[in-house]
């Protein structure tokens, strides 16, 4: 029995650790990291550190960069003069002015010759040879000879790759899922679809199909879980479907993603918010304003920036500063609330605010950047 409540005891303890969110944070010009309680798991004492990523963050020791576990001990002895972020399982370091990858144990990933690396992202790293990019995996093995002329970040699984003056889309195997046909594409694979220009005209990739969009000369790509984007025709901007037929005629001067059927649209230097019908809910008065969190809080502006709920009732004063920091894996550019809170910026420093306003730990950094899990 004893040896049963060790084992669940032990399984709920991983699971805590494994879900864990830390926030780099800089107080008395050293770094250090806290919670979501605001107390420090590791008390500032880097002259410089990064966020962590697969469990492992690097710091400075006497001008030579490592990496540490969570609880604050060295994983990776400091000896290196340059290092990157954990991605896969693997990171690259500059060691006597010599790049290459190590694992998190430090030990070297054996890997063919090239001209030129690049990070583990998605399982797979870049490789340069001549004017040709391959990719590689994580056994250091090649995954796809040299054979494009560009491969951009992989996100969500997928790259866009040029031949020549076109663009397509593979995957992290290196099979291509939109041929390499379109004169622009899309930075990011969405399953509703992907943007794109081919035959001079703007318009959707979907379940294999170019849909050309009628008049667009310009689209952005899809967010979240919302089955409509946003597109211009004479400088006015609406809203389509993965299919390129117009849902919401061109009639706003900008305009940003739905996210819990509400879309941030300006008319003229005025902001406010529509619903996938384009009936305008919250009346257009701000400066400016950014999408919906998952909690159903946007940051919008007036001189300065607040949040507001979905019904547009004001939550948080318009009193602050945000942004959506620097950190390596916060997951998209997004502003205002990730993961329950919000960075947010004042005179006396950087912090994060719950959704009611209440700042964590009633207490302020000289700078904090978002949550992000250690895994």
């Amino acid at each position: 029995m004893k040896t049963k409540i060790f084992l669940l005891l032990l399984a709920f303890n991983s699971v805590i650790i494994y879900a864990q969110e830390l926030s780099l944070v800089r107080e008395d010009g050293k770094f250090g990291y806290i919670d979501k309680t605001g107390n420090y798991v590791i008390e500032p004492k880097f002259d410089n550190a990064k966020t962590f990523s697969n469990g492992l963050a690097a710091a400075i020791k006497d001008k030579q960069w490592g990496y540490i576990k969570p609880n604050g001990d060295w994983a990776i002895e400091p000896k290196f003069e340059k290092v990157k972020y954990f991605d896969s399982g693997y990171a690259m370091v500059s060691e006597n002015g010599d790049w290459h990858y190590i694992d998190k144990t430090g030990k070297k990933l054996e890997v063919p010759s090239a001209e030129k690396y690049y990070d583990f992202e998605d399982g797979v790293a870049l490789y340069r040879n001549g004017d040709k990019i391959g990719l590689i995996g994580t056994n250091g093995k090649v995954v796809l000879e040299p054979t494009y002329d560009a491969i951009k970040k992989f996100r969500n699984g997928h790259a866009k790759v040029q031949k020549g003056d076109l663009w397509g889309m593979i995957d992290s195997k290196g099979k291509v899922v939109i041929p390499v046909e379109y004169e622009e594409i899309g930075n990011e694979y969405h399953t509703s679809g992907v943007e794109g220009m081919k035959g001079g005209s703007y318009g959707i990739i979907a379940n294999g199909k170019f849909n050309p969009i009628e008049g667009a000369d310009k689209v952005w790509g899809f967010y979240g879980n919302s089955n409509l984007t946003y597109a211009r025709k004479d400088k006015k901007i609406g809203f389509v479907n993965n299919q390129g037929k117009w849902v919401i005629e061109p009639q706003f001067d900008k305009a940003r993603a739905f996210v819990k059927g509400l879309a941030p649209v300006a008319e003229g230097k005025s902001w406010g918010y529509i619903n996938e019908k384009g009936e305008m809910v919250i009346e257009a008065q701000y400066r400016d304003a950014e999408v919906f969190a998952e909690n159903g809080m946007a940051p919008v502006k007036q001189k300065q920036w607040g949040f507001i709920d979905t019904s547009g009732k004001e939550i948080i004063p318009l009193e602050y500063d945000i942004t959506a920091g620097l950190a390596f894996l916060a997951g998209n550019d997004s502003k205002g609330f990730i993961n329950g809170l919000a960075r947010v910026k004042t005179k006396k420093g950087w912090g994060f605010l719950d959704k009611n306003g209440k700042l964590l730990a009633d207490k302020w950094f000289q700078n904090a950047e978002p949550f992000t899990s250690i895994e």
